[in-house]
């Protein structure tokens, strides 16, 4: 079981007792607006879900690192960040990061925290190699937290998604473990 804190935060696997926290994280229209790919509609899809999540914190060869985000000393949900493993390469895994709050956390710097901290993870105890991310282009405080960590951007496509009715632009961001490990110099 992962177990990770900040200064503020505590970052941690989901138990079998946060399931009406998760569903009311992933079911919430402003929290998963630009998110909605994985939003859940109901509540037999939210518990599908959340059972193949327990699942995977057990195997040997997870491939989901998704963790619940509180805060230390309330114990209230802020949200969920992590990582989704893509592949599994002799010179590391290559994962994709994704994080989502709820609106009244923004502009906090939580997610920037938590982010931190789960690359800390990642890259020094979960043999990571690369991480990528992206964002919508109109979605500034994501791509903040991306450059914030260190991120570096490879992309911007151009009316790459629909989303709102509308073609949108989306940004790709990543970091490797050496120029992570730069950074921390």
């Amino acid at each position: 079981m992962i177990k990770l804190e900040t200064d503020r935060l505590i970052l941690r696997d989901y138990t079998e007792s946060d399931f009406d926290a998760y569903y009311k994280l992933k079911t919430d229209d402003k929290t998963m607006y630009y998110m909605q790919d994985i939003k859940l509609d109901s509540p037999e899809d939210a518990r599908a879900e959340f059972k193949e999540v327990l699942a995977d914190i057990k195997k040997p060869d997870r491939e989901f690192y998704f963790l619940h985000m509180e805060l230390k000393d309330t114990h209230e949900q802020v949200g969920s960040v992590g990582y989704t493993v893509t592949d599994n390469t002799p010179v590391g895994k290559l994962v994709h990061f994704g994080y989502f709050t709820y609106p009244k956390f923004w502009g906090n710097g939580y997610m920037s925290e938590a982010v931190q901290k789960v690359l800390e993870f990642a890259f020094t105890q979960d043999n990571v190699y690369r991480v990528t991310t992206g964002c919508l282009a109109e979605n500034i405080g994501s791509e903040k937290v991306m450059k914030k960590n260190g991120l570096i951007k490879e992309a911007e496509h151009i009316d790459y998604e629909w989303h709102d009715d509308r073609m949108k632009t989306r940004l790709e961001y990543r970091i490797l473990r050496h120029e992570w490990e730069k950074l921390q110099k």
